[in-house]
């Protein structure tokens, strides 16, 4: 099975390739090969789905400040399209994944003593950053900043259908592989990635390689929220850190 591309053009498909130690890294993690083959430990699927909760909330945010920024009807659309569509998520498939038999339980010892999830430090670092870009920097600086959520995650749907092979009905998380392996998904990636190739072209030099840096920073905020997911990142230090 090919992993598909999302490269929109030129632009896209070099900073694809500037980031691509970066997604190698991801690939590898022990999250995502156990997630894969279906034994990821309960509590740690369950850590990353409440931790992103967290996330799309807030990353819709960072979208619907970009539709405010946009440079046609059509782009707004798109991005207020896709910030109800993170809510949709975190409302729906989040909610019916945490009511799972399975996942019920881990959702319960996480939340003891708490209303709601805590965000990791990862969690939180990340979503300040991206708000931060969208509300107080340019709108192509935005497109990159936002960017990497849906390239990556698409590309990781792909990843894991290909480590999976043909999900069994048994496979206790078939339905959030099956979510982010989709032809909508895939639809509204080429999407956004067509609208950053758009503002790379329009971008002068000194401002692609801005944008190269946010885009490669939300990477490596991608990287380390899967990674904090299965360590069970928290604010208390471990016994013996100084």
């Amino acid at each position: 099975m090919m992993i598909k591309d999302f490269s929109a053009g030129e632009h896209t498909a070099a900073l694809w390739a500037q980031v691509r130690p970066t997604i190698t890294e991801i690939e590898a993690l022990p999250f995502l090969n156990r997630l894969a083959n279906g034994s990821l430990d309960a509590r740690a699927f369950t850590n990353y789905i409440l931790q992103d909760g967290l996330y799309l909330a807030h990353y819709a945010r960072a979208m619907a400040l970009l539709a405010a920024k946009a440079h046609s009807r059509a782009e707004a659309r798109f991005w207020a399209g896709a910030a109800a569509t993170a809510i949709e998520v975190e409302e729906g498939m989040h909610g019916a994944l945490l009511a799972d038999t399975l996942l019920a339980p881990e959702r319960e010892a996480l939340l003891t003593g708490t209303d709601a999830p805590v965000p990791s430090p990862t969690t939180l670092g990340y979503v300040s950053w991206l708000i931060a870009i969208a509300a107080t920097e340019s709108y192509a600086l935005g497109v990159a900043g936002v960017l990497p959520c849906f390239w990556i995650y698409a590309h990781v749907g792909k990843v894991l259908v290909q480590r999976a092979r043909a999900l069994g009905e048994g496979h206790p998380y078939r339905t959030w592989v099956d979510t982010y392996d989709s032809e909508v998904f895939d639809a509204s990636t080429r999407q956004a990635v067509a609208i950053l190739e758009s503002e790379l072209v329009r971008a002068d030099a000194a401002e692609r390689a801005r944008m190269a840096a946010v885009f490669a920073q939300a990477c490596t905020y991608e990287l380390h929220f899967w990674a904090m997911a299965h360590r069970l990142q928290a604010w208390e230090l471990s016994p013996g850190n100084d």
